[in-house]
């Protein structure tokens, strides 16, 4: 304060100075010393125009706009003649913004930070400005634990009254967490509590994760975490007392510690629903998710509230509120609750509007909304909703939110917004084996095509295994109703030398037509009929029993297939599922008019199930079983199958079941089982990234020959890990596997993967 009032009383008689003549009219203006702003803006801030009176009282006006523009570093008034002379000093244009030694930021991010505090390129040089970009750089660095850091600026003046500014950075090293206390615990353990941290001392992964760098959000977050953890667990008085955070004198190390106040175990005496329910109390009561006799858990508390709310929604009422009062007995350690419900006006849904689909059309959104305009707010309906649009697979992100009317207090429009994702793919298969060649299979898609909804292709395979041409088309909205109709036609040519199926080669020609019927929200009838024409070819070394099959039933087969199947789905999302389950019913048949006769029934099931916010256990089982009849054995080139990517990983594809006696060939079976229990979380660091997400995996299943007793000991296990990324490049699938009770003759597949280019 002392420093600045010298300059205040200079400036001051410095203005003084400049006004300081007799009153005159003004039949002229002129500008001096202006180099890049234009004479017009200095005039739009003069108080006196040509022509008019000019005294000191608008001389110290003008003087007072001009120098608060923040454009000028000096301005002075002269008069000659009847001519104001407006003599002006720019302050410097800041013409670039460089940084040397930046590696921990990228620059456009750290510019972006500078522009909040009013420093870019194309503004007025301001020393006091710059001293607030060097603290707002030092500032990004210390949220990264990088407190050691060093920022210089330079300034170079340049041609045309401009500046150019360098921030010469010396980085330093990050400092890490050495040490986090907690202190005041006596119920739970030190390092219990400290494992639920993100904020850990240095590990194997915190190079990439950067958890061992303070961050006072990470703190703040830790420390809820710690107080939901009390809280959940009965202790109703838990207190945060203190939080100290040191730094060592060289800035490399840092100590946290937390001290705490447990206080005493709460059980729940009494919960009751008070308020204006609006539904019945007995239906209510199925809600309370916290039980008399239980322990005080707060997450139970919220849960409860949330359920009755979102009952509520599903009547109409959309700002319901569920407030649980507390009636806490401090001498038995019990609190009792009462929810008391207030249900609000019921509203409806005025309108709804979509946003984000800048090539899907709107109709393609629309057809899946349960909620209609018009009709009462519904929040199940919502839900669904949200669901089935999801679950179209043409977004990578999907929200749905209910903003009031403006001046209504019963109405509410339904925003969707939507982050359309590449649905055009080309994808190229790769798999490795140590006996197998490398297989190459690729498929070109486009599964929203020209908006559309409908599905439209390709598939080319060029492995040494199987040959593949396909080509499908699908309308998922064939009828408003949602019956959906698909085409398919197929050149499939299979060479089972190259799995050790045997010498043989088939190649089949087939097309059909498939319709989906949906039941409810959720179930789906599949009928289908298509025709297949096979023809089989036998080598000198082929085994005996296709030699046999060929002497009886010839080497040209025609079949029509008759298919029918059901799918029950209630996965809360296909882009990241973390709860609901898929259950599919498959069965085929041959009609009469075919040479050979034979059915295969499947069954799949997939649940998913949320052990947190974090992990997700997803469980798979699939059976299925064939036959022949009317004489007619299953035809070997329908068996099924196991091993590989999509059933026992770790397993060579198609390597699992019985085998030729004679050659040691993979047979294949009339029977399958197939299992697998997967373990998924995301990438660690990752945060709300759902681009990557990793799995622990254990798969088994086997293939039994037509009368072969299922022992479940002759299953094939696995366990592994996977990886599954939406990377730049494309869908990436990644596993690594290893056989738990490999057999003498099995072939090992330990890596697999596929890659896809996505356009």
């Amino acid at each position: 304060m002392i420093r600045i009032l010298p300059r205040v009383i200079l400036l001051l008689a410095l203005m003084r100075a400049a006004w300081a003549f007799d009153a005159f009219t003004v039949r002229d203006i002129r500008v001096e010393g202006i180099q890049r702003i234009e004479a017009g803006t200095i005039f739009s801030y003069l108080p006196v125009k040509v022509g008019e009176m000019m005294t000191d009282e608008k001389a110290s006006q003008a003087i007072r706009a001009l120098f608060g523009t923040g454009f000028f570093r000096d301005v002075r008034l002269e008069v000659e003649g009847n001519v104001l002379v407006v003599i002006v000093e720019e302050r410097p244009a800041i013409a670039s913004i460089e940084f040397v030694g930046m590696k921990e930021f990228d620059t456009e991010q750290v510019k972006k930070g500078l522009h909040d505090v009013g420093f870019q390129e194309g503004r007025t040089f301001d020393r006091a400005q710059l001293d607030q970009a060097e603290q707002e750089i030092k500032r990004q660095y210390l949220t990264r634990g990088m407190y050691g850091v060093v920022v210089t600026a330079t300034v170079t003046p340049l041609e045309r009254n401009r500046v150019g500014i360098n921030f010469t950075i010396d980085e330093g090293d990050a400092a890490k967490i050495r040490r986090i206390n907690i202190v005041g615990n006596q119920v739970f353990a030190e390092k219990d509590l400290v494992a639920l941290f993100v904020l850990r001392t240095p590990g194997w992964f915190t190079w990439y994760t950067k958890n061992d760098q303070y961050s006072r959000q990470k703190l703040q977050g830790d420390l809820e975490i710690l107080r939901s953890y009390y809280l959940n667990r009965g202790y109703l008085d838990f207190n945060i007392n203190s939080t100290q955070v040191s730094i060592t004198p060289d800035k490399r190390d840092i100590y946290i510690t937390v001290n705490i106040s447990e206080g005493e175990k709460y059980n729940v005496s009494s919960v009751k629903i008070g308020g204006e329910p609006i539904v019945p109390v007995e239906e209510l009561n199925k809600l309370i998710a916290i039980k008399p006799g239980d322990a005080f858990s707060r997450a139970k508390l919220t849960e409860t509230s949330k359920n009755i709310v979102d009952r509520l929604g599903n009547e109409g009422y959309a700002f319901a509120n569920a407030n649980a009062v507390p009636d806490v007995d401090r001498k038995k350690r019990a609190v009792g609750f009462t929810f008391m419900v207030d249900p609000g006006r019921r509203v409806y849904v005025r309108r709804i509007n979509i946003s984000g689909n800048t090539r899907t059309r709107d109709e393609v959104i629309r057809r899946e909304m349960r909620q209609l305009e018009g009709a009462f707010y519904d929040a199940s309906k919502l839900q669904l909703s949200k669901q089935r649009v999801d679950r179209t697979g043409y977004f990578a992100e999907v929200e749905v939110e209910t903003p009031p009317v403006t001046g209504t207090t019963d109405q509410v429009d339904v925003l969707v917004r939507v982050k359309e994702k590449p649905t055009g793919a080309i994808l190229l298969g790769i798999g490795f084996s140590s006996a197998d060649k490398l297989i190459l299979q690729g498929s070109i898609s486009q599964s929203n095509i020209f908006g559309s909804g409908n599905t439209l292709g390709a598939q080319v395979s060029t492995g040494s295994y199987s040959k593949v041409l396909s080509v499908s088309f699908t309308q998922p909205y064939y009828t408003v109703n949602g019956v959906s109709r698909g085409f398919d036609l197929y050149n499939r040519t299979t060479d089972a030398s190259v799995l050790a199926l045997g010498n043989y080669k088939t190649d089949a020609l087939g097309a059909g037509i498939r319709f989906g019927i949906p039941v409810t929200e959720h179930d789906i009838i599949g009928l289908g009929i298509s025709a297949e024409h096979t023809k089989l070819s036998l080598y000198p070394d082929s085994p005996l029993r296709l030699l046999a099959f060929e002497n009886l039933f010839g080497s040209r087969y025609s079949f029509l297939i008759g298919t029918a199947g059901w799918t029950h789905d209630t996965r809360d999302s296909v882009i990241w599922t973390t709860r609901g389950q898929v259950r599919r019913l498959t069965s085929e048949v041959t009609l009469p008019a075919g040479t050979l006769r034979y059915y295969k029934l499947g069954y799949e099931h997939q649940w998913f199930y949320p052990l947190s916010q974090t992990f997700t256990l997803a469980l798979r089982g699939d059976v299925g079983v064939g036959a022949g009849f009317g004489g007619k054995p299953l035809p070997f080139f329908k068996n099924y199958f196991a091993g590989g990517v999509a059933s026992v990983r770790g397993y060579s594809t198609a390597s699992l079941g019985p085998r030729d006696s004679n050659d040691s060939s993979v047979v294949g079976g009339t029977r399958r089982i197939v299992g697998n229990a997967e373990l998924l979380f995301p990438m660690p660091g990752a945060g709300t990234d759902r681009s990557v997400r990793l799995g622990a995996f254990i798969d088994g299943g086997q293939v039994f020959a037509d009368g072969q007793k299922i022992e479940l000991g002759d299953l094939r296990y696995a366990a592994g890990l996977s990886l599954a990324w939406n990377s730049p490049l494309g869908p990436l699938k990644f596993s690594i596997a290893r056989p738990l009770n490999e057999k003498p003759g099995d072939n090992i597949q330990r890596l697999q993967f596929t890659l896809g280019q996505i356009f």
